[in-house]
């Protein structure tokens, strides 16, 4: 069954202290382009009386790419449904979706690179058409009914919009890409949801889980739990920069934001491999360790941050990596890991 629910600010505080997500579009820290462009594409359909174009946003996990779906029916006034590619199997379970939605209503489609090609393919006429086919009836005694929609608006969300299939794709006119976020961004976001926990936190120390937090606002906001956690019960409650610092060192959090799967790897890769070049499947059964939790979990930072590089013979750790960890390069390091130890 289809859940529709039309989205309206919160008024009260202990809604807020639950759900830390902005509430408008406005009030969201960072992302200001893609912020500036919807703005413009919101205020042009709201004063034709039109519903949205379609929106795809894509970008890594915990950039806001829910966040800004959601807002948008506030911002239209209009209901929102939720649903998920993983959910959706076959294109009778879109139907109740796309047969419930009202005039210029929402439906928002989260992890969308996840669904069947034969529901992308329902989908096509359901965008550019308002329109769905529905069989009636099987084999010689069945019959196509089209059944016309609700002019609406389908917002998807991914991490991986090359999974798309172009058709698709093609059919967003408007696509936003979410990027990393700053150290400065980050601090005020913390800074504005610290206020909502409740707990007191100085400004050094909401920068020092900042700079942890590997640019991404989710796991700024986990980190800022973790810590408020660790100043109730370890100190009387309030977030002070030697605080935080412990509360940090305490889950494992290093200066540069890598958590202890991410420090096994690398000294994996340096200990046993003498820092590659070493194919994924060899670290991971050295760690013991699935291979695809550590291509989606653990590689993307490490690579981001330049503290690992891919060559086409397998993963070599850089002189940056070596140097975060305190550890001297192997004196018989395989010529591609000496390259990478001087760049």
């Amino acid at each position: 069954m289809a859940r529709e629910t039309v989205l309206k600010s919160s008024s009260s505080g202990e809604d807020e202290d639950r759900d830390l997500r902005p509430q408008r579009m406005a009030d969201m820290v960072g992302q200001r382009e893609v912020y500036e462009r919807l703005k413009i594409v919101v205020e042009a359909a709201r004063k034709r009386d039109e519903p949205l174009s379609h929106v795809l946003f894509d970008g890594p996990p915990g950039l806001g790419k829910t966040t800004f779906a959601l807002c948008i029916p506030r911002e239209l006034g209009v209901g929102v449904q939720l649903a998920s590619g993983p959910a959706i199997k076959a294109p009778k379970d879109l139907v109740p979706y796309l047969t419930n939605a009202e005039q210029r209503s929402v439906l928002f489609i989260d992890e969308i690179h996840r669904l069947p090609r034969a529901v992308e393919e329902y989908l096509y006429t359901a965008m550019e058409d308002f329109r769905i086919d529905i069989v009636l009836g099987e084999g010689v005694n069945a019959r196509t009914h089209n059944l016309w929609l609700k002019p609406f608006t389908l917002i998807g969300a991914t991490t991986r919009a090359g999974m798309l299939s172009g058709p698709l794709r093609d059919r967003f006119p408007v696509r936003e890409h979410l990027g990393f976020y700053s150290v400065d961004e980050l601090t005020e976001i913390l800074r504005r949801n610290a206020r909502k926990l409740n707990v007191p936190v100085d400004d050094d120390a909401a920068r020092e889980i900042a700079a942890r937090s590997r640019s991404t606002p989710r796991i700024a906001n986990n980190r800022l739990r973790w810590v408020r956690d660790y100043a109730e019960t370890k100190a009387d409650g309030r977030v002070t920069l030697p605080v935080a610092q412990a509360a940090l060192k305490m889950a494992g959090i290093d200066d540069l934001g890598l958590a202890k799967p991410d420090r096994d790897y690398l000294m994996t890769a340096i200990r046993v491999f003498s820092g590659g070049p070493v194919g994924l499947e060899a670290i991971a059964h050295t760690m013991n360790a699935s291979p695809d939790t550590l291509e989606d979990e653990v590689e993307p930072f490490l690579l981001r941050s330049e503290l690992l590089v891919r060559t086409p013979r397998g993963r070599v750790v850089t002189a940056k990596g070596y140097r975060h960890l305190k550890v001297s390069p192997p004196q018989d390091a395989s010529p591609d890991a000496q390259s990478r130890l001087f760049e």
